[in-house]
């Protein structure tokens, strides 16, 4: 007789195991626990098979008895139903993992960066899967723990890169993050890694005393290399102090004569096959740089040499063998060992950022919000961040770096303290 739901509740348990047909090879197996079992037996290739359909009450008879008619449509049609769930629960899994696979998290993490620019995105991305996805990539997030972020990581502070170590480390931590706000896990275990990583020492860009800058000054004058341009972009650099590639790449189109201004966008234009083209503020933030009378004289010369009527977009500091190309990378620091610096001891290009800085806050006369802003130095602390980021100061900058232009004039022939210039004007 076929079963009924009530002679499947009253079903009494027994030292072994009981079997209550339904028919069609459907079965209840009843455990001497009280646990009930739904199977099929059937026959396929010559071989007697069982199929698991599930537990009951969770299914029921009805239910059990729709599986079951399932399944024998399916030895119809010559398919064995076991090897199908087998093979089904197999898909599941491997999809679930690849959901929940740490370089699947990683990737929609990182489609959420969208206001990094080209080159940060390619450089993070580099890094994820050079030191972190052969490790950990294909790991479930929900089983990674620290020891095992820990592994990649040791492994990159072991080569010496120590400045990598503690970025790729920031990554994952995000990464992490990420996953605990999407409930993908509960919670991060990047977040005892605090100390476990080597930090790097800090590399302070090689820049001369103050005392040395009329010696600067008379080398740069008796520069003779073989470029006008890189004696102007040697000029133009020390009076502006931006960082290299806001001069390397500035474009012509970003200069207000008029306003005596050069604005540096976020991001620029990218021109294809040139590298980092599209670098702009290194602090993806506008930045404003005031054009004192010498900076702009020195312009109006760079008009006669790279200036392009018909593309205003133009690099202002073109290349040696392709006016299409920025200026080189090396090609200041290539100028100042010319002069006799070495570049990793005595000053290199990125010194002149530190030479302004140091006169600047000597002279005494100058806030250090006006110094900063125009440094482009990110605010450390987040609450002053929000109430000084929008503050441009820029009557006070153009002061500033007119001062400064002044400054470099007057040591020309001997050394004059920034304090004392100062009190003296």
């Amino acid at each position: 007789m076929p079963l009924t739901d009530t002679k499947i509740k009253n079903a009494k348990t027994a030292e072994k195991a009981i079997k209550l047909t339904d028919g069609f090879g459907l079965y209840l197996l009843v455990h001497p626990n009280g646990s009930k079992y739904w199977q099929l037996g059937y026959r396929f290739e010559a071989k007697q098979k069982v199929f698991s359909i599930g537990i009951y009450p969770a299914v029921s008879l009805a239910d059990a008895r729709q599986r079951r008619d399932d399944a024998k449509k399916l030895l119809a049609s010559g398919i064995d139903p076991s090897a199908k769930k087998q093979a089904d629960n197999k898909t599941t899994l491997e999809k679930r993992n690849n959901t929940r696979a740490f370089k699947s998290v990683a990737k929609s993490w990182f489609a959420t960066k969208t206001t990094w620019s080209e080159d940060y995105q390619r450089s993070v991305w580099t890094r994820l899967e050079t030191y972190l996805f052969p490790d950990i990539g294909n790991k479930d997030i929900g089983e990674l723990d620290t020891g095992d972020l820990l592994v990649p990581i040791k492994k990159i502070e072991t080569l010496g890169y120590l400045e990598i170590a503690m970025r790729v480390k920031q990554y994952a931590t995000a990464i992490l993050r990420y996953a605990v706000q999407q409930k993908i896990i509960r919670f991060n275990p990047a977040y005892d890694l605090e100390g476990a990583v080597q930090k790097p020492q800090t590399e302070h860009r090689p820049a001369i005393e103050l005392e040395e800058i009329p010696a600067l000054l008379e080398r740069i004058e008796g520069y003779q290399g073989r470029s006008r341009l890189t004696l102007l972009a040697i000029k133009l650099n020390l009076l502006t102090f931006v960082r290299s590639s806001e001069l390397r790449f500035a474009r012509w189109s970003e200069i207000d004569f008029k306003s005596a201004l050069w604005v540096i966008p976020e991001q620029r234009e990218v021109i294809k096959k040139i590298k980092h083209s599209g670098r702009g503020a290194k602090m993806r933030r506008k930045h404003y740089v005031p054009l004192c009378n010498q900076a702009l004289a020195i312009l109006e010369e760079l008009k006669n040499l790279s200036y392009d009527v018909s593309n205003n977009n133009g690099f202002i500091f073109t290349g040696c063998y392709d006016t299409m190309k920025p200026m080189s990378e090396n090609t200041i620091n290539k100028a100042l060992r010319k002069m006799g610096y070495d570049t990793k001891t005595d000053l290199c290009g990125h010194g002149f950022r530190t030479l302004a800085c140091s006169a600047l806050i000597e002279s005494g006369i100058w806030s250090e919000d006006v110094v900063e802003l125009q440094m482009s130095h990110m605010e450390k602390n987040n609450v002053r961040a929000a109430y000084t980021h929008k503050a441009k100061h820029l009557e006070q900058r153009r002061l500033m770096l007119q001062w400064w232009a002044d400054f470099l004039d007057a040591n020309k022939s001997s050394m004059v303290r920034p304090f004392d210039f100062a009190n003296d004007r």
